[in-house]
C-alpha cells in the first residue's frame, strides 16, 4: 500500500503539516508507505484550458504537477491537506490539483481520496466540502473519520493542542488504511467496477 500526501500549505512545519505528520505515522506504523509532497511553496499557475494535455500525455506547464503525476498513478490513496484561506482552499494547492486531476489520464477508480483542513476559526467544512470534490467526480472514494477531517490552530504549533483534531486524524488514518487493503482484496477477486462509455451532455443545444 502506498499513500501520496500533499501539503497544500505554504509553511512546510505548520500546522497543516502538524495534521498531516499525526496521520503520517499511523500510516507507516501500519505498513503503509508515504510520499510527502510540499506544495504550497512553490509556484503553480493555473489551468488555461488548452487541453494539450490531451496530446502531450503531461501538462503544458511542466512544473510539479508532471512531476508528482507518477506518484499520484501508483498511489492506493491520496490526502490533500489544507490551511483554510477565507472559507477556501489555498490558491496554489487548488491549481495544483486542478491541473494534477485533469492533465492525468489513468484510471483513478477507487484509489482512496482524504481531504484534511486546518484553520484558526471557521470555514473549515466548506473547505473540506471544495476538496473532496475532487475525489467524486474522479472515482475514488472517501475515507472518513469520528468528525469531519479538520483540525483547529492558528499560530505556528497550535495544533498540537487540539487533541480531538488530532484524534480525528489518526482514526482517519486507520480507516483509510483499512479502506484501501479492503479495496485491494475486492481488485484481486471481484476487479473493478464495469464502465459504460461515456456521455457528455450540455443542458443548452
Amino acid at each position: 500500500m502506498k499513500v501520496m500526501m500533499v501539503n497544500g500549505s505554504p509553511h512546510p512545519q505548520g500546522n497543516t503539516a502538524m495534521a498531516l505528520q499525526e496521520m503520517k505515522q499511523v500510516f507507516e506504523g501500519n505498513g503503509v508507505e508515504v510520499e510527502m509532497v510540499q506544495v504550497g511553496n512553490r509556484a503553480v499557475r493555473g489551468c488555461i484550458g488548452c487541453r494539450a494535455c490531451a496530446q502531450k500525455g503531461k501538462c503544458v506547464f511542466d512544473d510539479i504537477v508532471n512531476e508528482t503525476a507518477p506518484l499520484f498513478a501508483e498511489c492506493d490513496g491520496l490526502v490533500v491537506g489544507s490551511p483554510v484561506y477565507y472559507a477556501s482552499a489555498n490558491a496554489t494547492l487548488v491549481a495544483y490539483l486542478t491541473r494534477l486531476f485533469f492533465s492525468t489520464s489513468f484510471d483513478k477508480t477507487m484509489k482512496v481520496g482524504a481531504s484534511v483542513v486546518v484553520a484558526r476559526r471557521g470555514g473549515l467544512s466548506a473547505t473540506f466540502d471544495e476538496l473532496n470534490k475532487f475525489f467524486t467526480i474522479s472515482g475514488m472514494p472517501i475515507a472518513a473519520s469520528q468528525y469531519w477531517n479538520s483540525v483547529h490552530g492558528g499560530a505556528p504549533g497550535e495544533a498540537a493542542q487540539d487533541a480531538e483534531g488530532l484524534q480525528t486524524m489518526r482514526t482517519l488514518a486507520r480507516n483509510m488504511t483499512f479502506l484501501m487493503k479492503s479495496i485491494q482484496l475486492g481488485k484481486e477477486q471481484f476487479g473493478l467496477p464495469e464502465k459504460e462509455p461515456r456521455q457528455a451532455t450540455n443542458f443548452i443545444r
